[in-house]
């Protein structure tokens, strides 16, 4: 699982973005708000990113905002939803905005984003709001905000997800912390699943 990529970047497009790594070009595939906010070619970029394996293919999401990564892999969790439509959802609109929509059961917004009709929608509105119970208030979205400034990007990047999942921001920091103890991390997924091992024992 690649959770995290960065290098230089070498081209971009609307919806794409070629990033070499250490001799490596990996092709990526971008929402537009991503694509707009890639730097220039020959400059160095990092995004937050998501492997997908299927029968025919395997790609590679990037996303400049891990909100807008956790929105994605939400999305593509709906019935009828896959990684083309939930790249076009997620670059219509914010991750705030799209679960606005969905607490507010509001179809008619939904169904005004590209490739999602009247059904879909539906299905959307009850899946986000059950699958994102813990972006569902406010403090819920101050706790990512709460994550230790001084963490590495991977770390952030673990503690995030740990909150999407439902624990607790200082929770998710003493996890991740006891799992690095003073090594720097290199990997977010390894962070992640280490980490859920912490807090199933109990800290």
């Amino acid at each position: 699982m690649i959770g995290h990529i960065k290098g230089t970047l070498v081209s971009r497009g609307s919806t794409e973005a070629e990033i070499e790594v250490n001799g490596l070009t990996y092709e990526i595939q971008v929402p537009i708000t991503t694509a707009c906010n890639l730097p220039g070619i020959g400059e160095p970029v990092a995004l937050h990113t998501h492997f997908a394996v299927r029968e025919d293919a395997h790609q590679l999401f990037g996303f400049t905002d891990l909100k807008a990564k956790l929105m994605f892999r939400a999305l593509i969790k709906v019935n009828g939803i896959g990684p083309k439509m939930a790249l076009g959802v997620v670059s219509s609109a914010e991750p705030e905005a799209l679960l606005a929509m969905a607490r507010g059961n509001d179809l008619v917004s939904l169904t005004k984003l590209p490739g999602i009709g009247k059904k879909t929608a539906e299905r959307l509105a009850i899946d986000l709001r059950d699958r994102l119970k813990e972006w569902d208030s406010e403090p819920r979205q101050g706790a990512i905000s709460e994550l230790n400034e001084s963490s590495t990007l991977f770390e952030k990047e673990a503690e995030a997800a740990l909150v999407a999942l439902g624990y607790k921001a200082p929770e998710a920091i003493k996890a991740i912390s006891l799992v690095v103890d003073g090594q720097q991390a290199v990997d977010s997924s390894e962070l992640i699943l280490k980490a859920l091992k912490v807090l199933g024992s109990g800290l």
